[in-house]
């Protein structure tokens, strides 16, 4: 049987966060929570995670894993919030690395500042590799495209795909931060698109075109057949070609060039300096 889920939605930034967790054993994990980031005055707050912890709370939950689908750039990650408070173990794909050396050259931080090696984080699972949770087991899908270091975690019936697919009403991801690739997006949903077609879809942001009310569940069925951007027939050439060019008039998100940097720190902030306070860099011209 698979596990029960409660979702949490930011509107600011879109963004879906999820409790997955067994009822009767009292076990759950967090997935791609949400810190607060105020760019004008340079605040965070833990206003938007609030509910998911009353919730943790009121249910009487262990924690063991706090899990992230990818290095999210529009928002910044609460895994560091969530790891101090349960002292759990913050999980996110492998393939991190890769996506650490390229914005540890953005930001100009050495070794000595952030070393790229997934060190940060507690857990790293390369692709098909699994996690005992308990009640249930949670197996690692690598799934470049939006970045290098995508990863969707099934768990039993469960898929959470973070930004690799929206509603099938929206489409797909994203392709151009660096090392993006729309050729390697169209790999990996093709692959995912070979689970069980009752397997549940829940994605890590919804956009809500037509102003229709918030939807984040689908199924691989739905998605292989109705997604408006790639479906199982779309062709490999025709997807790539549509994703450069809408990709190529897209601008960043708001809050990517301060929430990288934390982001690939597990959510941690950069260490504070000689007087008690952590800074961000801002590249600039760099995009």
């Amino acid at each position: 049987m698979a596990p029960e889920v409660q979702h949490y939605f930011d509107p600011r930034t879109s963004t879906l966060s999820y409790v997955v967790f067994d009822r009767q054993s009292k076990i759950g994990v967090v997935i791609d929570p949400v810190l607060d980031f105020e760019p004008q005055n340079a605040q965070t707050s833990d206003a938007t995670i609030e509910p998911l912890i009353r919730f943790i709370e009121e249910q009487g939950l262990s924690i063991p894993y706090v899990l992230d689908t990818h290095v999210h750039a529009d928002h910044v990650s609460a895994m560091a919030l969530i790891k101090e408070r349960y002292g759990c173990k913050t999980v996110i794909g492998r393939h991190i690395a890769t996506v650490q050396k390229t914005f540890c050259e953005l930001y100009g931080l050495s070794p000595d500042e952030l070393e790229p090696d997934g060190s940060q984080f507690d857990v790293l699972l390369g692709d098909e590799e699994t996690l005992d949770v308990g009640p249930f087991t949670i197996q690692a899908l690598h799934s470049p495209g939006h970045t290098p270091a995508c990863s969707a975690w099934r768990i039993e019936s469960l898929l959470f795909v973070g930004d690799v697919l929206f509603m099938p009403d929206f489409g797909t991801a994203r392709c151009d931060f660096p090392g993006g690739s729309a050729s390697d997006l169209y790999d990996s949903i093709q692959r995912l698109y070979q689970l069980p077609g009752e397997t549940e879809v829940f994605t890590c942001h919804d956009y809500q075109p037509g102003g229709r009310e918030l939807r984040f569940r689908s199924t691989i069925e739905e998605q292989r057949t109705q997604n408006k951007q790639l479906t199982a027939d779309t062709a490999r050439e025709a997807y790539v070609a549509f994703r450069e060019e809408r990709d190529a008039n897209l601008k960043l998100p708001a809050l990517m060039l301060p929430a990288l940097q934390v982001n690939i720190r597990a959510g941690a902030l950069p260490p504070p300096e000689a007087n008690g306070t952590s800074y961000l860099k801002i590249p600039l011209n760099a995009f």
